[in-house]
């Protein structure tokens, strides 16, 4: 038995207004684009989760609606993804109820860059910096989600939006 997790990082966004909240600011055109291109190579792939777990600042959920997933996919958008580090977010995934095969855990830096480093059993597999807009899809050897520890996954693929579109 095994499960799949894609750790993905927001797409870029947008500074233009310094009065905004972090939590509100919206994509740039950029991170638009990238979204819009990382979703579709995710759907090309044939892979949809069965569970997304999404930050609820305004750019990740802007970032997971342009990744445009099939409407049977449960979606829980949560505050407790927000600014939460590699900790909290393996937290949150032991929380995972066990029959969910895959998960899409959709949320910042330096926590979502910490966790995929912390997962994978060859970080060097990795670049060197998570852009934004970037997922990394791991293979998880375990059976239920409470088993999750560090250095056990396989990085399956790594999508890097510059990569996908030379933007």
């Amino acid at each position: 038995m095994s499960k799949r997790l894609a750790v993905a990082r927001h797409a870029k966004s947008s500074w233009a207004d310094p009065d905004l909240a972090d939590h509100e600011r919206p994509l740039n055109a950029r991170g638009r684009r990238a979204a819009t291109v990382v979703g579709r190579h995710l759907r090309d792939a044939g892979w949809v989760p069965d569970l997304v777990l999404c930050s609820s600042a305004r750019r990740t959920c802007e970032t997971l609606a342009l990744f445009d997933l099939p409407t049977a996919t449960d979606v829980l958008v949560e505050d407790r993804l927000y600014g939460v580090g590699a900790s909290g977010l393996l937290a949150r995934l032991h929380a995972v109820p066990a029959g969910v095969g895959s998960v899409l855990l959709l949320a910042h830096n330096p926590g979502i860059e910490e966790l995929a480093r912390v997962l994978v059993d060859d970080s060097d597999a990795l670049p060197e910096k998570f852009p934004t807009g970037a997922v990394a899809e791991v293979d998880l050897p375990i059976s239920t989600w409470k088993d999750l520890r560090p250095h056990i996954g396989r990085l399956r693929r790594m999508l890097v939006p510059r990569e996908l579109t030379g933007a």
